[in-house]
């Protein structure tokens, strides 16, 4: 495979699950079976881990290339033109396109229905076909992985993918995400000696090390990384804490009053590792994630976010 210059991709890529989502809120209790409800908001719009990153970071500026599959049906071809400003490698599936539908909670909270779909088809060759080795001039670009659980094939294979993409010149970051159906400790544990950044959640954390306490999951999760790595947890709206070279760090947000949660974190990946990319260090990319995710949440519906109209949230 030939060796991609420098400035021929770019700094960003993100692999990982891309679906449709329809968003509706807000819920007070669940409905009764047998009722309708009506709800006052809506938004169809291009959903999944990766899709949201990759959204965030035309966001703000970031260029990204996005390395994922589509279905080949209506929702499968609408999707494929929801990334206008993003480089997209998108492989088409003979599946009809995943969907989810994001209910809503006034608590803040908020509950997926998802279809198994295009995602399970997503293959190895495909991804490796678009990350072409790399000979990067100072910084390596980074390769930002999403939603393993969900990617059927490239599951049974994720530590090597993970493992050779470091060896064609990437930096690795992970987000795990929620599994649908439980942790499988042993089986994440194989993905983190090949992780340059894991970006996970309180939640996440604590299931990964099989451990309640927070500080006692940190520090379990930090010695599964290779060295010098960086460990980033999401605390959902008090900000976000990393650990890097044995210095923990933490940035804390103000509250704000938000309608639609989803993929805050995914924002918050795209701004992180955007300052990163840009020569920040851990204070000044955790602060640019959580700006970024403050940003693009407080506005619904998102599709209404011109290209590079957060750009601030990285210099600021």
């Amino acid at each position: 495979m030939d060796t991609a210059s420098p400035s021929s991709l770019p700094p960003l890529s993100i692999v990982g699950d891309v679906g449709v989502d329809l968003v509706l809120g807000t819920l007070d209790t669940w409905p009764q079976i047998g009722t309708e409800q009506l709800m006052p908001r809506s938004e169809l719009r291009a959903g999944g881990s990766a899709a949201n990153a990759a959204l965030a970071a035309r966001h703000i500026g970031q260029s990204a290339r996005l390395i994922s599959a589509v279905g080949n049906d209506h929702f499968g071809r609408w999707l494929a033109e929801q990334f206008a400003g993003v480089q997209t490698r998108l492989e088409v599936c003979d599946r009809d396109t995943t969907i989810s539908v994001g209910l809503m909670h006034r608590c803040g909270e908020r509950n997926f229905f998802t279809t198994h779909g295009h995602l399970q088809q997503l293959s190895l060759p495909h991804v490796l076909e678009h990350l072409q080795p790399t000979v990067a001039a100072g910084s390596a670009p980074i390769a930002l992985f999403t939603a393993p659980f969900l990617l059927t094939r490239l599951r049974s294979c994720y530590a090597e993918l993970l493992a050779e993409t470091a060896r064609r010149g990437y930096r690795v970051a992970l987000d795990t995400g929620w599994p649908p159906e439980g942790w499988d400790q042993q089986e994440v544990l194989t993905w983190l000696p090949h992780c340059d950044h894991l970006l996970i959640n309180e939640l996440e954390a604590r299931s990964i090390a099989g451990c309640d306490d927070l500080d006692g999951a940190l520090a379990r999760i930090a010695r599964a990384l290779k060295p010098a790595a960086t460990l980033v947890v999401k605390v959902g709206a008090r900000g976000a804490l990393g650990i890097e070279n044995g210095q923990r760090i933490a940035h804390d947000t103000e509250p704000a009053d938000i309608f639609d949660t989803i993929g805050a974190g995914d924002a918050f990946n795209a701004g992180y590792l955007s300052a990163r990319l840009k020569g920040g260090n851990l204070a000044e990319g955790l602060a640019a994630g959580c700006r970024t995710a403050r940003a693009i949440l407080a506005r619904f519906p998102r599709k209404t976010i011109r290209a590079g109209e957060f750009a601030d949230c990285i210099t600021a």
